[in-house]
């Protein structure tokens, strides 16, 4: 039988007072495209000191800025970002140990239209203007040439592995390997990694060749954590009931298109207590209980996500952006793995 890791991290947590689980190791992080705050707070538990970053939305910036209180926070598209930030300006942001980032990741997902929205420009959720997203990869290795940091790591969705896809994941590490950087790619399961949700991930991780780094060893195998050990009896959200029929008919564990005359709501689920509840999404109204018809609460969403369980949503609905964000668990994990095996050796 194979043996389960430990963890030094919990899905169940608070802000500020469980930031002190490691002794602070003082390296420098920062981050782009930061959202809410997930891989801030992941590399805040793993003891890494996070010095703020880049986000396009003003609304959830302030949400940020709430919760974390950052040293720098530029609110600017990551384009406009890498053409202000010098080394004059903000020395320490050139003297980085981490550059994080999780380009917005729609376009490479395998729900939608994909490769149809390639090349195009459109709004996106996170931002007030027309922008083409699949290239927001590039310019995030614009940022890494510029800044220099001696691990940089992407985050993104496992589409990218995915068909086509595959062609821009290899420019991506075609145009790292080009400005010095090695670079490892893993697909990682956060039910793997202590988080009470089956969420798989890209990580793109990149170190300067120059450090002569071994390579990164990952082997995440944490007991699998069930729903019916996050399971909370509360009816924020309630069923409507075009959806009750569905609903009735659904096993658990099941998704409600196995009952649909057509197919459809894919994205609909019906949660079983024995199991790990499927990734959550940024429209994650769509999961459904096993045997009270609801829909799973804030609550629930926020230990299945790893989010502290005082964090501030202010005026952002919570679903939406834990959806959006990186499960903090999942990022101190992988950076206390990156400690240990790369940094601490420096």
């Amino acid at each position: 039988m194979k043996k389960y890791q430990p963890s030094l991290f919990d899905y169940k947590w608070n802000l500020s007072e469980n930031y002190n689980i490691i002794k602070k190791n003082d390296l420098k992080v920062f981050g782009t495209f930061i959202c809410g705050g997930g891989s801030t707070m992941e590399y805040k538990l793993a003891g890494y000191k996070h010095l703020g970053g880049v986000e396009l939305n003003a609304k959830i910036a302030n949400t940020y800025k709430i919760n974390h209180n950052p040293k720098y926070l530029f609110i600017q598209d990551i384009r406009e970002f890498n053409k202000i930030v010098t080394i004059e300006k903000y020395p320490e942001l050139f003297d980085l140990d981490i550059l994080d980032g999780s380009p917005p990741c729609s376009t490479f997902s395998l729900v939608g239209s994909r490769e149809k929205a390639w090349g195009i420009e459109k709004q996106f959720k996170e931002g007030q203007k027309l922008q083409q997203l699949d290239d927001l990869f590039f310019e995030w290795i614009e940022t890494v040439k510029i800044l220099q940091p001696k691990v940089a790591i992407a985050e993104n969705v496992k589409g990218m592995l995915a068909g086509n896809a595959q062609t821009y994941l290899n420019e991506i590490v075609k145009r790292l390997n080009n400005i010095n950087y090695n670079v490892q790619i893993f697909m990682l399961n956060g039910a793997t990694m202590k988080l009470p949700q089956r969420r798989e991930r890209v990580f793109v991780v990149c170190s300067k060749k120059s450090l002569n780094f071994n390579k990164l060893e990952l082997d995440f195998n944490c007991k699998p954590i069930y729903y019916k050990q996050i399971e909370i009896e509360n009816y924020e959200y309630k069923i409507s009931k075009n959806m009750l029929s569905y609903w009735l008919t659904t096993l658990s564990g099941k998704l409600f298109s196995t009952v649909h005359e057509k197919g459809s709501f894919f994205n609909s689920y019906k949660t079983s207590p024995n199991k790990v509840l499927p990734t959550i999404t940024a429209n994650n109204v769509q999961m459904y209980h096993y045997r009270q018809p609801k829909r799973l609460c804030t609550q629930e969403l926020i230990l299945a996500s790893s989010f502290p369980q005082n964090y501030n949503f202010g005026n952002i609905k919570p679903y939406y952006l834990m959806g959006m964000s990186v499960p903090p668990i999942m990022m101190a994990q992988l950076s206390h793995q990156i400690y240990l095996q790369w940094l601490s050796k420096l």
